[in-house]
């Protein structure tokens, strides 16, 4: 990020009360924290551990959607970002549970899982709680299959977590 536009975020950030965080600052798993961010850190490297990830949920009958590699974008764009792929997948009899009880959670489906690299070089699988995610569009009537989403996503993220 150039200093320019480090400097215009860091002042619009003072004027809007907003604090901003290094994702390496967040503790591991911050989803209990209230913003709904779960992070896991992997025991590999990007590559490594978006092929395990993608295998995984290929073994596990798995619909994958797609793997967008925002550092390409970025770098396309000229713009430098440290390897971050962003992986979308989903079991839609499942996922659209959600949808049938609010449509907006639309916006959170199908699953976002983004592999990414912090400047320590430390690789992380980061993914949105499902209990948050079910607070956030006032869903109370799909606690079942929020739990069966959270063991799946649980169990996928395990197959890279550090030991």
């Amino acid at each position: 990020m150039s200093k320019r536009l480090k400097l215009a975020v860091s002042a619009l950030a003072i004027a809007t009360g907003l604090v901003l965080t290094e994702p390496e600052a967040m503790p591991a798993d911050a989803a209990s924290a209230g913003n709904g961010i779960v992070r896991v850190e992997s025991q590999y490297g990007v590559e490594e551990a978006i092929s395990r990830i993608k295998a995984d949920v290929e073994k596990k009958g798995i619909k994958f959607f797609s793997a967008i590699d925002q550092a390409q974008l970025a770098a396309d764009a000229g713009i430098e970002l440290r390897p971050s792929t962003l992986l979308t997948f989903g079991n839609p009899p499942l996922g659209i549970q959600f949808l049938t009880s609010n449509p907006n959670a639309g916006l959170d489906w199908p699953v976002r899982l983004l592999v990414t690299q912090d400047a320590k070089g430390r690789v992380w699988a980061v993914y949105t709680d499902f209990a948050w995610i079910a607070r956030r569009h006032h869903i109370a009537d799909r606690d079942g299959a929020f739990k069966m989403a959270s063991k799946v996503v649980a169990s996928i993220t395990s197959s890279v977590a550090a030991k």
